[in-house]
């Protein structure tokens, strides 16, 4: 397939990582970095109009180079200013992806779950997504309990056990305990709602606080008794966006007085205190208001682990609201910032093929990454050969597709633009300054654990470009083609 880098842990120091994964603290102290000599650099590329997928095209060597020129194309990289702890790269295990994963050959599906979770043959995801009751991504509208069941006696998982447990347990299986799962809600049962439907909005009756609660314990238990660790649950998905599907709308004081004076307690209650929660999972435009009420509110600040956001917002023609993660980041450095759900809307047959898929997500990746993104969730990671199966015809791409006609999967490119990161960025790295010099080179840095160097060089421009990677007076040349993505590792 494509060559793979050789990748050398330093076992006891990858598992601390683990253990002390958002400490404050730096990986590599900046005084010992300062001491580092760079000696080779190897290039992963995939570039538009090339065979190149994650392909190893170049080597090269360190040399002395002292203050470039101003006619030199340059990424600088300073290891020795570090920033938030990278904790992986995933995506959503849904309904959808997991009743296409059936429909496919035992061979296909092996292929799949491989090209996702292995590290070394696949791009090495350690976080997965699952929705609590049915989202748009579903066949049907259902939940886990029997209509007006208060008290839960009738919570049940047996739907998630014909198609998502055992698609969920297989990748379990090939990340192992460093694997991050959780959970969201879009709706919880029509009957707790003041509009009684799942779909179209509504809210929660405050009668049911209480018991909807309970619901994220019940769930979060229920699939641990099928031996998969649930990692931790967001509180609503899009609680300010009224769907088609299912959709639950909350004000920021509500989400945030649901969770202080319900979810939180009741999790601590239920021997749950230790499961993650993370709040707002909408869009970027909004996420500065949300997380300054939250945060702002001690009782409830408690109980957040981090920030979940989308890439939805209205853009209106110009950039993503990007810096609004970075506000977030400069006002509360202690909260995690995670991105939670994004994918390429308005399907269509033709466009499996179109470079702008991965595009989108590489300029997400490196933009929100260098606003102190700590990891990033896809959406499905699987789709069938029509977008689907999605109950209210909201279509979408997903990296991988598979023509349940067939029994082959399609990649898009957007599969390898995401495993330029996920594959090459090791758990517990620390993002570093990449500072490139023209506007058309996006960059971004990590210094993993192992203190392999990793930077991510993406070209949005039309030509190739002759750059300079530059480490404290020490630089490699090399050539980023024409709307490429690049990971380039430096070994000391």
């Amino acid at each position: 397939m494509y060559p793979k880098p050789k990748t050398a842990l330093f076992i006891t120091f990858f598992y601390l990582n683990f253990i002390t994964i958002w400490s404050q603290q730096p990986v590599l102290s900046p005084v010992s970095q300062k001491a580092v000599k760079w000696e080779k650099a190897v290039v992963y590329t995939t570039a538009r109009n090339t065979s190149y997928a994650l392909s190893k095209t170049a080597e090269a060597t360190f040399i002395e180079k002292d203050q470039p020129l101003e006619s030199e194309i340059c990424v600088f990289v300073d290891p020795t200013k570090s920033f938030q702890i990278y904790m992986g790269t995933g995506g959503a295990i849904t309904d959808a992806a997991a009743e296409t994963w059936y429909k496919l050959p035992q061979k296909a599906r092996d292929e799949l779950i491989r090209a996702y979770f292995d590290k070394e043959k696949g791009i090495g995801y350690n976080i997965i997504r699952t929705n609590i009751n049915s989202c748009d991504f579903s066949s049907g509208s259902y939940t886990y309990v029997a209509e007006q069941d208060t008290g839960l006696m009738t919570f049940d998982i047996s739907h998630d056990m014909k198609f998502k447990i055992p698609m969920i347990l297989e990748a379990y299986r090939k990340i192992g305990p460093g694997m991050y799962l959780y959970g969201s809600p879009w709706s919880p049962p029509a009957w707790m709602k003041d509009n009684k439907n799942m779909l179209h909005g509504g809210k929660l009756l405050p009668k049911f606080y209480s018991s909807w609660a309970s619901y994220y314990c019940k769930f979060i238990k229920a699939y641990e008794s099928m031996g998969i660790t649930v990692w931790g649950i967001s509180i609503q998905n899009e609680p300010m966006a009224v769907q088609r599907w299912e959709s639950c709308i909350y004000t920021a004081e509500e989400e945030r007085d649901f969770l202080k004076n319900y979810l939180g307690p009741t999790l601590e209650k239920e021997g749950l205190g230790n499961k993650k929660i993370i709040a707002w999972d909408h869009n970027r435009d909004m996420i500065y208001q949300r997380s300054s009420t939250y945060l702002s509110d001690p009782e409830a600040a408690k109980y957040i682990w981090g920030i979940g956001f989308h890439w939805y917002e209205d853009w209106s023609g110009g950039l993503p609201m990007y810096d609004n993660i970075r506000r977030v980041y400069e006002t509360f450095p202690q909260t995690n910032l995670l991105f939670t759900e994004g994918c390429a809307e308005s399907f269509s047959h033709g466009k499996y093929s179109d470079w702008k898929l991965g595009e989108e997500y590489g300029r997400s990746m490196i933009h929100d990454f260098n606003n102190g993104m700590v990891g990033f969730t896809d959406w499905n990671i699987l789709l069938d050969e029509n977008g689907g199966p999605n109950h209210v015809r909201n279509f979408c791409f997903a990296p991988i597709h598979g023509d349940t006609r067939t029994g082959q999967l399609i990649y898009t490119n957007a599969y390898f633009y995401i495993g330029h990161f996920s594959k090459y960025i090791q758990p517990g790295a620390r993002r570093i300054i990449a500072s490139p010099t023209r506007s058309q080179l996006l960059s971004t840095a990590f210094l993993n654990p192992d203190e392999s160097l990793v930077t991510i060089v993406m070209n949005q421009g039309d030509k190739d470009e002759k750059i300079f990677l530059w480490i404290n007076g020490n630089a490699v040349k090399i050539t980023v083609l024409a709307r490429s993505i690049n990971t380039i590792i430096c070994h000391p």
